[in-house]
């Protein structure tokens, strides 16, 4: 029986104006528009796509923020995705009640499939947003299982490992990467690094959209990328200043499945879990590995 899951998969690394939602929006369903007609089914966004990131304050922050999944954007981004068959991962300033979280929506074809809050902020995000409060959901949907991290997420390697513990083929990143002290002219982002190393020490595919440009003087990294389970980019890096959209096919279920690396090797269960707990002394439950 044929086991391939082939699905195709576009990052778009797009410059959002800060406080400029319609406009930002408008130009995310344009550009996932030109992701689709490259064939692309499952699109990522960057980072709070819709608002643009650097705030001033707190109240700047709330008031572009929208619930999810009624608010506008979302509605936008789902007859989008209904209208073209899609699942969308994008990154949008979210407002429960009078909490506001630094969220990513999962969107597929029928509407809305789950939202995931990110859990580490960086620098004066602490400020406005709470900490994510729902942990590492892996979304099960028609094309995969699906995971999501955000930014300095990736700088924790227990987000990747509590989802491929759950059985994520991939884990999606909306991203607003910075330069990082001491990084040498020209050199790759850090978080290209770290994305690669933990896609293959957890045998699952990575797909990291950034965006570019300076806002209210914070530069922006770019380099967008789609990492295969083996951690050796399968598109991009993108360039640090250009909107780009980087695609790539992926047999999604290939990434569980080499998890056995040889005859005796398989990355997840040769972890030593008489020393450390197997779900890192969370309560999520296990899945397939």
């Amino acid at each position: 029986m044929p086991t391939s899951s082939l699905v195709r998969v576009a990052c778009v690394q797009m410059e959002p104006r800060i406080g400029d939602t319609n406009a930002n929006v408008a130009h995310s369903l344009t550009l996932i528009g030109q992701a689709a007609d490259a064939g692309a089914t499952l699109i990522v966004l960057p980072e709070l796509a819709n608002t643009g990131y650097v705030f001033e304050t707190r109240e700047e922050a709330f008031a572009l923020a929208e619930t999810i999944p009624d608010g506008p954007t979302c509605r936008a981004w789902a007859a989008l995705a209904a209208e073209r068959g899609l699942h969308i991962v994008a990154g949008i300033t979210e407002r429960a009640g009078t909490s506001l979280y630094n969220s990513a929506v999962v969107i597929g074809p029928q509407g809305h499939i789950g939202t995931y809050r990110k859990m580490h902020l960086w620098g004066n995000e602490n400020l406005f947003f709470e900490p994510g409060d729902n942990g590492f959901p892996v979304f099960h949907t028609a094309i995969g299982r699906i995971g999501v991290a955000i930014c300095y997420d990736g700088w924790f390697p227990e987000t990747y490992r509590l989802q491929a513990l759950q059985g994520a083929d991939i884990v999606c990143v909306p991203t607003n990467w910075v330069p990082i002290p001491g990084q040498a002219e020209g050199r790759e982002a850090m978080a290209n690094i770290l994305a690669m190393a933990a896609a293959h020490s957890n045998s699952l595919y990575i797909a990291c959209a950034d965006r570019i440009g300076t806002e209210r003087g914070q530069p922006f990294e770019g380099q967008s990328l789609i990492i295969s389970y083996t951690g050796w980019p399968v598109a991009g890096p993108a360039s640090r200043t250009g909107e780009e959209i980087v695609v790539a096919e992926l047999d999604l279920g290939a990434a569980r499945s080499a998890r056995n690396w040889n005859a005796f090797n398989q990355v997840l269960r040769d972890r030593r879990t008489d020393v450390y707990a197997e779900m890192l002394g969370s309560d999520i439950r296990r899945g397939w590995y």
